[in-house]
């Protein structure tokens, strides 16, 4: 698990690190910093695998850009590179990156990088080596080849190099639109997801008839609606037996975006390391508090250890979240009067627990703007 994450010089990111939990929610305004944060690790993601370029980026559900867009522009001395790093307990891996804004190049070229491990320097790269290596090529992917599987070392590397950013709409999920960036076990957009509920029920991780997957051959469709081979199955409780069987193209989507959420948190095959944003889209508050509960039992009881961001706008979010344990952590984003995005972890203490008490919920504090991260509108 990622303990602590350094962003530098990145979008409105100018100088930010987060003590990381298992869960971690992080809430804002609009335009605040919030995808940019989930993003700089992404692109750590890809320079741990060895290449930075869109289409690696791409992969991990980071939006593509030009390199002056990439770098903080504030006013001032501009940076020559993006610095980012990531620790766990016993390893560090760090990386700073320039692409110059007068000839930029497809693939970012690395700059320094380091990756140790119990004190160990596995690769220490700079400017100034001889020879130069390919500075297209990170060193510590090439590296990760000669180490044994089940070393240490490559903890933190396997888990970087597997993160991505999931945001799913509700065409894709449906099957009506094509998934523009598969994973297992969920594309990015929710594309495949009949087929990794399958999985979940032939698993067994749930016994609740009401909700399936099956052949698309067995389901009746509008001949205007693609399908895919396996399709969502719902079955409505008030509806008559015979005539209540619906497939995702006609579901309520919150009923797709929780399964696309269940999906991520208990199938053996999602990312070690992820990220979910805008994670209350198409939820009504209190089905979205109810998610972010679950979520967190999920993933806090998992064999599989995983370590999940999410970014959202609705408050009763917050009610959902078991903040007195410590591997669930909430964070306010916002931007200063110059515009930096200041990440800021909301501390749950006896002080607060009371005032939240005094006004009802936690989710009131953050709208009366007790807590930050509040839109000045």
């Amino acid at each position: 698990m990622i303990t602590k994450l350094t962003i530098r010089s990145f979008k409105s990111l100018e100088s930010v690190e987060v003590a990381l939990g298992h869960v971690n929610v992080f809430v804002g305004a609009n335009g605040s910093g919030k995808s940019n944060l989930l993003e700089a690790l992404g692109v750590l993601s890809a320079a741990a695998a060895g290449r930075v370029d869109d289409e690696a980026l791409m992969r991990r559900g980071v939006r593509p850009g030009l390199p002056n867009l990439y770098k903080s522009a504030f006013p001032g001395r501009q940076p020559l590179h993006i610095f980012f790093g990531a620790e766990n307990d016993k390893s560090l891996y760090e990386v700073s990156l320039f692409n110059p804004s007068s000839d930029p190049r497809p693939t970012w070229r690395y700059h320094t990088e380091n990756w140790k491990c119990d004190g160990e320097a596995i690769v220490g790269r700079s400017h100034r080596m001889e020879p130069k290596p390919n500075p297209e090529a990170g060193l510590a992917a090439l590296r990760a080849v000669e180490r044994k599987p089940g070393d240490p070392a490559l903890a933190l590397l396997d888990l970087l190099r597997d993160y991505a950013i999931y945001e799913p709409n509700t065409p894709t999920m449906r099957g009506i639109a094509p998934e523009s960036q598969p994973r297992e076990p969920v594309g990015l957009s929710g594309g495949g997801l009949p087929g990794a509920v399958l999985a979940l029920l032939r698993a067994g991780r749930d016994n609740d008839k009401r909700v399936g997957a099956g052949p698309a051959s067995a389901m009746l469709f509008s001949p205007s609606a693609a399908t895919s081979r396996h399709v969502i199955r719902f079955v409505d409780r008030f509806m008559a037996e015979g005539r209540n069987v619906l497939s995702g193209t006609d579901a309520s989507e919150g009923a797709l975006y929780v399964l696309f959420a269940a999906v991520l948190a208990l199938d053996e095959r999602a990312p070690g390391l992820l990220a979910i944003d805008d994670a209350d889209h198409g939820l009504n508050p209190r089905l979205a508090r109810r998610l972010v509960k679950q979520l967190c039992d999920w993933l806090l009881s998992s064999p599989k250890p995983r370590q999940m961001l999410l970014t959202t706008h609705n408050p009763l979010v917050l009610d959902g979240l078991p903040l007195q344990d410590d591997r669930v952590r909430l964070f306010t984003v916002a931007r200063t009067s110059t515009g930096r995005t200041v990440v800021s972890r909301v501390v749950i203490d006896d002080s607060l627990l009371a005032k939240a008490k005094q006004e009802g919920a936690l989710s009131r504090l953050w709208l009366m703007g007790h807590l930050g991260g509040v839109p000045n509108v």
